[in-house]
């Protein structure tokens, strides 16, 4: 799965047109490696999201196609 596609369907982003520009901008990280928008995204991954000052680092869990808000939490679990 595409990471911008991950990002919004994980809810760690709320549009995917933002997501892409995040990862445009440099601001995704896949595994500690700069992100494209359609860099792929599976299962065990770490992405560290950059937001001005704040830093956010998940682990992916599940790769989804369809996420309600609930299942939504499941795709991932925070480390920082």
């Amino acid at each position: 799965m595409r990471v911008d596609k991950f990002l919004k369907n994980s809810r760690l982003i709320k549009r995917r047109t933002i997501a892409k520009e995040a990862c445009e901008q440099g601001r995704v990280k896949i595994n500690d490696k700069i992100a494209k928008p359609g860099t792929e995204v599976s299962v065990g991954d770490i992405l560290t999201l950059e937001f001005g000052t704040r830093v956010i680092k998940v682990e992916v869990l599940d790769l989804k196609e369809h996420a309600t808000k609930d299942d939504a939490k499941e795709m991932y679990k925070a480390i920082e």
